[in-house]
């Protein structure tokens, strides 16, 4: 009996050796109970959990087999957050790649990891905040948390990262500033924090502050600053600041040792030739630049045989002068060239046919004529030549290329081909408006009768050819009829030839007569911002809105009409007219019009261009297809017009209901998550203007009719920033008038003007709104027929009854404790004393935490 139990000790020893060898404190117990709470097993992934954890897969120790150094385990399926008391434990730990799983959350003693030297979080699910704690991993020097959910501002611990060489923090959603405490990590040599919402302007002393940096990725951020920013950056190689506000000269971007340099969608401004020739800069280095989508004037560059290196050339989209094609033959390793909108005129050379490593070849929209080179370039796989004055025949060396074309387009020039060989979808997309000029006549090899043949083959050939001619006479009469129709919408929709164009122009609406004082329609010029050589004028505006015919007027109000139009180039506004009496001089409103049309945001209506026609100051904006939150919210029938004092109730809608049929309060708005959705988007247009714009931006006017659903039912915040276009002496009569709505500060005597916090307080009116299905004023609330809707909700959220204000409609769309709790935000909003109110970039945060499982 002795033996046996001495057995099976024995045997229960080997068994359990290796459990004996995880007990807790060991790093082998924490990286197993990391492996397994992630789900991880034994077998799923080749792990043998029996043999030594330096053994597995991912999992580097040092020398002495006791510590864990390196964890990489990129792509293995992690998921869910990491569980405290795992790897956070691993007191040695110097390198951490947990990149491309499904990792959601941090535990609270992974900061505890100081000796972390690369950090790889990146492509996960991990959403919140990133913490200050982030200081305590000082040695660190890579730091990778892109493609991730971290919202809210980066951190000014990154201050403490002194040895950090790598930085990657883009796609994520971090807001606010990038942080002043960057500037100690000189050591950076890569800095990522593209595709965030980071605005203001860069920390002082930016330039200077990484003399190590070679990368820098700012792109689609809402930063904003001016090229001298960057000057000091001695050693950088790439630069991306795509996508933001950066405007001023060249200059003080064009550093010495760049070879990428993307200063795409910003506002630069000034004469390129101005900067061609700057002896500080060796233009040889380069070979990725993309200028597009700027305010660059004069000419392109007359000289590029000093950038033999350069690859990829894009400059479209600018306000250049009208010019002949540059010597781009001087650049023989180009792959990529976009002359897009750069008012080129004259042939396209065809020396273009020498750049034997063209792939990319789009010179749309320009004056170009003559004909079409040969274009040998083998390697050629996009190739638009749209929008232009081309003509003779798409050369059949060109058409035998596209059939191996990426993308190709050649609609709207003087061209002809034959198009027997191309399928008809093609042609109704890449050649609009072009001329089919195939021969009809038979190949008389069809003809010639065979030793064999017989009469039933005959009649065969005869049928055939009489099918072939009836097809072809069909298409060629198809081709005619679209010319034919074409050139009459032409014509139909040009003011300038067909109606008498002296003015000036009186206008009646059931409200008002306004009149604009100008004496030739033509010679007023309509300011388009994103196409300036559309060459548009107040003559197409009356074309547009059928010479503002009331048929055409969505909305009036106190202000003026709104009307809804299509200018050339089938671009869909809506244009409303500022018809009370402006105290700033054309220049300023001109001025003033511009600043607008720069600001621009997802959740803003965006300005699309302006006229000053005579007194009156007319703003154009991006038509909103699905109506404003007021219509949806309260049922309100699509197309009616409104009459009222409230110069902002603007019903941009279709009359025939079109888009918002389908998801309106019928549907979305009916759900807690999309009237979430849309108080978020609204937020963060607000914070923008409040935060992200130099000087910032009052709104002056925040309420449900002025926030719109575009065609993707995203929420835009209007009219922001049309209170300057009037000037002085009117502030006042802007500010009030809007019952519901006012802050109590604006019964005060002392009363001066709106600020940011009455802003808020009309956002918290909204809020409200979207929370109870009620109006501001002269609403059913149940207790008092003499309350408001905020002295109303502001008494439940007092007496904790917050439960009894939310709207039927969605209250079983989501939890309860949501929606209260975002009640208790429109509490905050709506405090008496305007000190108490919070901002909107808190506002943002709170409302972010209240995030239904459904939101994006």
């Amino acid at each position: 009996m002795g033996l046996g139990v001495f057995g099976s000790v024995l045997v229960l020893t080997l068994l359990f050796k290796h459990l004996v060898s995880q007990q807790p404190n060991t790093d082998e117990f924490f990286v197993s109970e990391f492996l397994r709470k992630m789900g991880v097993t034994n077998s799923s992934q080749g792990y043998n959990f029996s043999s030594s954890v330096c053994s597995w897969q991912g999992v580097f120790c040092d020398a002495n087999k006791e510590h864990v150094v390196d964890l990489v385990l990129p792509g293995m399926g992690l998921s869910g957050p990491i569980p405290d008391n795992t790897i956070g434990k691993l007191s040695r730990l110097q390198n951490l790649d947990l990149s491309c799983n499904r990792i959601t959350g941090l535990p609270s003693d992974f900061w505890s990891l100081t000796s972390l030297k690369r950090l790889n979080l990146s492509s996960n699910q991990i959403s919140g905040a990133l913490t200050s704690n982030i200081g305590n991993f000082g040695l660190l020097q890579d730091f990778d948390l892109s493609s991730n959910n971290f919202s809210e501002e980066i951190p000014e611990a990154l201050s403490s990262l002194v040895s950090l060489q790598v930085l990657k923090l883009d796609h994520n959603r971090f807001d606010q500033s990038i942080p002043s405490g960057i500037l100690k990590c000189q050591s950076l040599v890569s800095i990522d924090l593209s595709s965030n919402q980071l605005n203001g302007t860069l920390p002082d002393g930016f330039g200077v502050a990484f003399p190590k940096l070679r990368a820098l990725n700012l792109a689609g951020n809402y930063i904003y600053g001016r090229g001298s920013d960057f000057s000091g950056l001695k050693s950088i190689v790439s630069l991306n600041i795509s996508g933001n506000s950066f405007q001023g000269s060249l200059m003080g971007v064009l550093l010495e040792k760049v070879e990428v340099m993307d200063l795409c969608r910003n506002q630069f401004q000034g004469h390129i030739p101005q900067v061609q020739f700057n002896s500080d800069y060796n233009w040889s280095h380069l070979i990725y630049l993309d200028l597009s989508e700027n305010q660059l004037s004069g000419e392109v560059f007359q000289n590029l045989s000093e950038s033999l290196n350069l690859k990829h050339l894009n400059l479209a989209h600018n306000r250049f002068s009208s010019q002949k094609f540059p010597q781009i033959e001087m650049l023989p390793g180009l792959e990529y060239l976009n002359l897009s909108n750069t008012s080129l005129f004259g042939h396209i050379p065809d020396e273009i046919s020498q750049l034997s490593n063209l792939s990319a070849l789009v010179l749309s929209m320009n004056h170009l004529d003559g004909k079409i080179p040969s274009l040998g370039n083998k390697h050629l796989q996009v190739l638009d030549l749209s929008h232009n004055n081309l003509s003779g025949t798409v050369p059949q060396s060109v058409l035998n290329k596209i059939l191996w074309m990426e993308k190709y387009n050649f609609s709207y020039n003087n061209l002809t081909l034959c198009a027997s060989g191309i399928k008809p979808d093609i042609l109704q997309t890449a050649f609009i408006g072009i001329e089919n000029d195939c021969p009809i006549a038979a190949n008389p090899t069809l003809f010639k009768r065979r030793a064999t043949g017989h009469k039933g083959m005959k009649l065969a050939l005869v049928l055939s050819l009489s099918m072939i001619c009836l097809l072809a006479g069909l298409l060629l009469l198809a081709f005619g009829c679209r010319r034919r129709t074409k050139k009459w919408e032409v014509k139909q929709t040009s003011y300038k030839e067909e109606q008498n164009i002296s003015g000036p122009f009186s206008f009646q609406t059931d409200s008002t007569t306004w009149v604009a004082d100008v004496k030739q329609a033509t010679s007023v010029p309509v300011v388009i911002f994103e196409k300036p050589l559309l060459n548009i004028t107040f003559a197409d505006l009356l074309s547009a809105t059928s010479n503002f015919d009331r048929g055409t007027l969505l909305a009036e109000g106190k202000f003026g009409p709104v009307y809804r139009g299509f200018l050339p180039g089938g671009i869909h506004v809506a244009v409303k007219v500022l018809v009370v009496g402006s105290t700033l001089t054309d220049e300023e409103a001109a001025r003033e019009l511009e600043f607008l049309g720069r600001i621009k945001h997802p959740n803003l209506v965006l300005l699309t261009g302006y006229c000053l026609a005579g007194d009156q100051r007319i703003a154009i904006y991006d038509y909103m297809e699905n109506g404003n939150l007021q219509n949806l919210l309260y049922d309100l029938p699509l197309g009616v017009l409104h009459s009222t004092d409230d110069w902002s109730t603007d019903t941009w809608e279709e009359p025939d209901n079109n888009g918002i049929q389908n998801a309106g309060s019928e549907g979305l708005l009916t759900t807690w998550s999309f009237r979430h959705k849309i108080a978020l988007g609204t937020a963060r247009a607000l914070a923008f203007l409040h935060h992200g714009c130099s000087p910032p931006i009052i709104h002056r006017a925040v309420k449900a009719s002025s926030v719109y659903l575009d065609y993707d039912l995203e929420p835009r915040l209007s009219d922001f920033g049309l209170a300057k276009i009037f000037g002085s002496g009117l502030d006042e009569e802007i500010a009030r008038g809007s019952p519901g709505y006012d802050p109590p500060e604006f019964t005060q005597p002392d009363f001066d003007t709106p600020t940011t916090k009455s802003d808020v307080y009309c956002f918290g009116v909204v809020l409200f709104e979207l929370l109870t299905g009620k109006k501001p004023v002269e609403d059913d609330y149940h207790d008092d027929k003499e309350e408001t809707l905020v002295s109303w909700v502001r008494g439940l959220v007092r007496k904790n009854q917050t439960s009894r204000a939310i709207d039927p409609k969605i209250r079983d769309t989501g939890p309860d404790e949501q929606m209260e709790e975002a009640l208790k935000i429109g509490y905050l909003c709506t405090a008496d004393l305007p000190f108490k109110r919070p901002t909107m970039q808190q506002i943002v945060g709170l409302l972010k935490d209240i995030e239904p499982a459904t939101t994006s």
